[in-house]
């Protein structure tokens, strides 16, 4: 099998989350388990930290690599989903892994994976984890899929857990309240090692206070913590949050025998988009009309997104807009301005909404704007009835935004 033929048997392995949502969820680690003992327990022969969350942890993921990238370090980098190419999910200094590592690691592995029934985020784990123990990675950052205690990646023991914060992201599968949420995500602290928590909530403390507690893992929560904040090249206003949850990471690691200097540390933060390849926050893609995306796609991400959206300068606001099936609209429509004009598409996924449902929840709530048949197609129509003043916003899914950058 040659790459394509070889990422396309994967995604064709079982459940893909990206296609199939809620049935892809697993639930319990004994693949994941199995995998690892199968590849010799790759994920003990190198470094990690552990970054969880709903919101912000792939931005934190990519800020904490590109700082190790400045101080010196050979870093491996694992997050999902991808924009465009799977490589993009693992990474080392910034270079996504080679197709041909992408091939033999399923060759080689290829009865393994079938005969045990691994699904598609299952044997991406096993091969970023021997990706990195192969090429001997100083630190790998390794971001969590979804959730987290049972979560593929959570096999690891890290030098440090990280959890940005929580929010009202995929219920069906973490449990309906913020506690219950923090239960599950709560599941990457082990024992002995310390986390760092990126927000206070009153809903959750308790439960992240009371689990490392009960693993003996001192606890810091960042907000509380950080007062300054160092500039980034990631503009989002919500990066604010994530840069303070970076900086105290950076202090437990400088004093767990990491060697970052100050002026590593700033360079990293501004070069997070050089060094790491990160994409979709709060990206300019054009001037005259300016045209931003963004992957926001749930109450808190989009409460921040359309803040930051509001202060901007602009005569008309056009907003290019998808989602996945499984999406809770309920919460996120009222976030959303009445005055703009829609563009209403669907994601090329398999999960994505319909265009003519969306638009119907949308107006129903005194929302309005046409259907377009790909994302493409209703950015280059919102591009021809912007103005050179206007604003053009292009959001609601990751997948919207990896169709357009």
């Amino acid at each position: 099998m040659n790459y394509q033929d070889t990422v396309n048997w994967m995604f064709q392995q079982l459940p893909m989350y990206q296609n199939k949502g809620n049935s892809a969820f697993k639930k319990d680690l004994t693949n994941t388990i199995n995998l690892a003992k199968h590849l010799n327990h790759p994920e003990d022969r190198f470094k990690s930290i552990h970054v969880g969350g709903t919101n912000g942890k792939g931005s934190t993921s990519h800020m904490l690599a590109s700082i190790f990238q400045e101080s010196g370090y050979k870093v491996g980098l694992y997050t999902s989903p991808h924009l465009k190419d799977f490589r993009e999910r693992i990474r080392i200094n910034g270079k996504v892994i080679s197709k041909q590592f992408v091939i033999g690691f399923i060759k080689r592995n290829k009865a393994f994976l079938e005969a045990n029934q691994l699904s598609f985020f299952e044997m991406t784990v096993g091969m970023a984890f021997d990706y990195f123990a192969k090429q001997k990675v100083d630190i790998a950052i390794i971001e969590v899929g979804l959730g987290g205690r049972l979560d593929s990646t959570n096999i690891i023991t890290p030098e440090l857990s990280v959890i940005t914060n929580i929010g009202y992201d995929h219920t069906q599968m973490l449990g309906n309240t913020l506690k219950e949420i923090a239960g599950e995500k709560a599941g990457i602290i082990k024992q002995n090692i310390p986390v760092v928590i990126g927000e206070t909530q009153s809903e959750t403390e308790t439960v992240f206070k009371t689990k490392a507690e009960e693993k003996h893992s001192k606890i810091y929560f960042a907000d509380q913590l950080i007062n300054t904040i160092v500039e980034s090249d990631l503009k989002g206003a919500y990066q604010i949050d994530n840069i303070k949850t970076v900086l105290q990471s950076v202090n437990i690691l400088k004093n767990i025998g990491f060697n970052i200097s100050e002026k590593d540390l700033k360079k990293g933060l501004l070069n997070v988009t050089a060094n790491t390849g990160l994409q979709g926050r709060w990206q300019i893609l054009g001037t005259e009309p300016k045209i931003i995306c963004d992957t926001a796609h749930n109450k808190e991400g989009l409460t921040s997104v359309m803040k930051q959206l509001h202060d901007e300068s602009f005569n008309h606001l056009h907003i290019v807009f998808g989602v996945v099936n499984d999406k809770d609209l309920e919460p996120i429509i009222p976030l959303l301005p009445k005055q703009a004009t829609y563009y209403f598409c669907k994601p090329n996924v398999q999960r994505g909404l319909d265009a003519k449902v969306l638009r119907k929840k949308f107006e129903d709530n005194g929302l309005k704007g046409e259907v377009y048949n790909s994302v493409e197609f209703a950015l280059s129509v919102a591009k021809s009835k912007a103005k050179v003043t206007d604003l053009i916003y292009v959001g609601g899914s990751t997948f919207v935004v990896a169709e357009i950058i």
